[in-house]
């Protein structure tokens, strides 16, 4: 079965940083793009960032996270990064991992920032930065 597995999150600074992990199992993984969800208590799950299949050459990110955060893959490791530098308060949420329903590229560019293209979640890690 297909199995995401967050972690690193935890407690960080105003203008720190977080570099959160995602292990996956139990699919061809270097066949789907990856992707990077938050949400908060009382709000709605917001995208984060999306990792194009293979290569990982491709990638996307919400405005607010644009130079600030990096996405990458390791598909040797089966693993999915999410590097988060000069972190804000407005940063702080769950952070989850999920996989692209769709394999290959087909439809990625226009659909990689919507949860409901979306099929496999993680548990979650949470992150918090104090103020």
């Amino acid at each position: 079965q297909v199995q995401l597995v967050e972690s690193g999150g935890g407690l960080a600074q105003s203008g720190g940083s977080l570099r959160l992990s995602c292990a996956a199992s139990g699919f061809s993984f270097n066949w789907y793009g990856m992707g990077w969800f938050r949400q908060n208590p009382g709000k709605e799950r917001e995208a984060v960032a999306a990792i194009n299949f293979w290569s990982g050459a491709a990638t996307m990110y919400v405005d607010s996270v644009k130079g600030r955060f990096t996405v990458s893959r390791d598909n040797a490791k089966s693993t999915v990064y999410l590097q988060m530098n000069s972190l804000k308060p407005e940063d702080a949420a769950r952070y989850y991992c999920a996989k692209f329903r769709q394999r290959g590229g087909t439809n990625w560019s226009s659909r990689a920032l919507y949860t409901e293209d979306y099929d496999y979640w993680g548990q979650g890690t949470q992150v918090t930065v104090s103020s």
